[in-house]
């Protein structure tokens, strides 16, 4: 009984070494894990705690190359355990990556090995969460293809086994590379699946926020954005309660963003001063109430000033700066209209001067808009002018030919079986 009690002290020692001296730390875990974990509920106690502690060291520390060598030595270890306690200690221990930047590749790479080794240990409840995990690695790595495969072939499995909780995972994961891909219907059908599979099953808080965050992000895709909002209002709400944030961070610049896309400029202000906006202020909130400010004034000079001062902040984010985009179109045509109403025949080197933009990209931007008949008129690259016509009034007349033709052509038609009567 002794040994067991000395090495949980020396856990202890360990733990409060982990900061001051990590050195020290890692030699006397790696000593608790050069031996014999045992039988006993407490030595297997300990050989837990020391594995989950020299993982955490190495992630402080930043030795990716060893964490991942710890994960493949301890799985030999580990097969001595009960079925669910190794099912928790790999997941514990691969979601040490996950602080960690720049690791994708070798969580792509240890997750792999880990599930040849769940399927030779037989352990399908394992590698099933291992697969979950491993598409989400495609995603973050932007392999669609890997991951759908992968998709495909678990959501085959989980029907059969009809393991819920994890098809709603796997169907939200589906629906989240579909939109990734701009299919939009879907993404909506595979999260329609999921919410179905939801509704029979308890779903955790996380999850649940998972499927409300991806909901208010397709009714944003169909410009939907009060239901989204409020989506996103119940996504915030479910990852600040299971202190997620980052994620709860994003949610409320999902909520910002449907303001600003609704041009209520003052319910910006008031979100920005609410209880959540103050606990997760920082940049990018800041961001996008620049944005929000921007907008307001109709400035695209502040508008593309912001987003070179906030690039990291609104481009890493693939949703937001999707929308960011739209939104620019909308206001360089805005202005542009604006600009060109008074003249028939305007420079194009003028309304670049008044919008502030360059020449080159107004003319591209004239011509779209030309094409797309926001307005009515040519460009005379010649003489770099755009001509404006004056909308042309529909002709009243072809609606009375057309009218005069339809009648015309019924009485053919009475008199043409008329006369097909009395022949017969």
């Amino acid at each position: 009984m002794a040994p067991i009690t000395d090495d949980a002290k020396r856990i202890e020692e360990a733990h409060d070494l982990a900061k001051k001296a990590p050195t020290k730390a890692e030699a006397i875990y790696q000593d608790i894990l050069s031996k014999d974990p045992g039988a006993t509920d407490a030595a297997l106690k300990n050989y837990e705690a020391a594995l989950v502690g020299l993982g955490e060291v190495y992630r402080d520390q930043k030795k990716v190359d060893d964490l991942a060598e710890l994960v493949l030595k301890t799985r030999s270890v580990l097969s001595s355990f009960a079925k669910a306690k190794t099912a928790k200690l790999v997941r514990q221990m691969l979601d040490l990556f996950n602080t960690l930047p720049n690791t994708t590749d070798i969580q792509i790479s240890v997750t792999k090995s880990c599930i040849e080794w769940a399927v030779s240990e037989r352990r399908g409840f394992l590698r099933q969460n291992l697969e979950t995990r491993l598409v989400s690695l495609y995603m973050q790595k932007q392999s669609y293809y890997e991951a759908l495969t992968l998709i495909n072939s678990l959501l085959k499995e989980l029907k059969r086994l009809d393991d819920k909780l994890v098809l709603v995972e796997v169907q939200l994961l589906e629906s989240k590379v579909y939109h990734a891909l701009g299919n939009v219907p879907k993404g909506r059908a595979a999260l329609t699946s999921a919410r179905t599979s939801a509704a029979s099953v308890y779903t955790p808080p996380l999850l649940q926020a998972g499927l409300d965050m991806q909901s208010g992000m397709l009714h944003a895709e169909d410009q939907d954005f009060n239901t989204a909002f409020s989506y996103f209002i119940e996504a915030m709400e479910g990852y600040h309660s299971q202190d997620e944030p980052k994620k709860a961070t994003s949610a409320l610049q999902y909520m910002l963003l449907c303001k600003i896309m609704l041009n209520l400029g003052d319910d910006v202000t008031s979100l920005m001063t609410s209880k959540q906006a103050i606990k997760y202020a920082g940049k990018n909130l800041d961001a996008m109430k620049a944005v929000a400010r921007a907008h307001t004034n109709r400035s695209l000079e502040e508008y593309e000033t912001t987003l070179t001062d906030y690039r990291f902040e609104l481009g890493g984010d693939r949703f937001i700066s999707n929308h960011l985009r739209r939104l620019y179109d909308a206001m360089l045509e805005q202005n542009l209209i604006k600009v060109i109403e008074p003249f028939s025949r305007v420079e194009i080197d003028h309304v670049a001067k008044m919008v502030g933009l360059d020449t080159t990209q107004v003319e591209r931007k004239l011509s779209q808009m030309i094409l797309d008949k926001v307005i009515i008129g040519v460009l005379d690259q010649g003489a770099g002018c755009l001509i404006v016509y004056d909308e042309a009034e529909r002709d009243q007349g072809y609606d009375a030919a057309l009218d005069t033709i339809e009648k015309l052509s019924s009485v053919v038609d009475v008199l043409y079986t008329n006369q097909a009567s009395l022949l017969e």
